[in-house]
Parts: C-alpha cells; sequence; structure tokens
C-alpha cells in the first residue's frame, strides 16, 4: 500500500536550516509527484512545495527563495529544504500523494523555529 513518512523536523533558531525527507513506498514514485504541506497551531493547512515526476517545482510565496524541494528516485524520496527559518515557519510539515483519486499522507514532522 501507499506510504509517506516524513522526518528530519526538530528545533532550530530563527535564521537556521533543516532539510525534510519523504520515504515512500507502495507506488512507482518516478511517475508521480508529491507535495509538502505544513500546519501551524491553530491554523489551517497549507500547501508548501510540489514537484512533478519531470522534476518541475512550485512554491507558496512566502517560501520562495528560502525553501527547495527536491526528489532523489533512486530512494523514492523526497526532500525539503528549509533555509532562513522564521519562527512563523513553525508547523507540522507533512509530505502527500495523490494517487487513484485519494490524496496519501504521511505522520508528518515537527518544525519549531524559536530562540
Amino acid at each position: 500500500q501507499v506510504q509517506l513518512g516524513e522526518s528530519g523536523g526538530g528545533l532550530v533558531q530563527p535564521g537556521g536550516s533543516l532539510r525534510l525527507s519523504c520515504a515512500t513506498s507502495g507506488f512507482t514514485f518516478s511517475s508521480s509527484g508529491v507535495n509538502w504541506a505544513r500546519q501551524a497551531p491553530g491554523k489551517q493547512r497549507e500547501w508548501v512545495a510540489s514537484i512533478s515526476s519531470g522534476g518541475s517545482t512550485n512554491y507558496v510565496d512566502s517560501v520562495k527563495g528560502r525553501f527547495t524541494i527536491s526528489r532523489d528516485n533512486a530512494k523514492n524520496t523526497v526532500y525539503l529544504q528549509l533555509n532562513s527559518l522564521k519562527p512563523e515557519d513553525t508547523a507540522v510539515y507533512y509530505c502527500n500523494t495523490a494517487r487513484g483519486g485519494f490524496l496519501y499522507w504521511g505522520q508528518g514532522t515537527q518544525v519549531t523555529v524559536s530562540s
């Protein structure tokens, strides 16, 4: 079955960096797009970034120039590099992929940006 698992979150100071990973299994990763989303306390979940099967990327305006999404088809893994982190980036970060009309989600990884 389709499975996604995020890792790499943690506590970081403002201006710091983290790299999140989304390990996947159960589907043909190389032909699939994958997305990152986040949910801050008391807020709705929001889309952050996407990468297509061909490597095209898109970002929400608030993270452009600071976050980079990438993929490694040999490892069935998508990454999200978070640079120049701000307190407002604090959230649980999730990856997801759409298969057969369903949207599959991982369990999320917590990112906390605080001094």
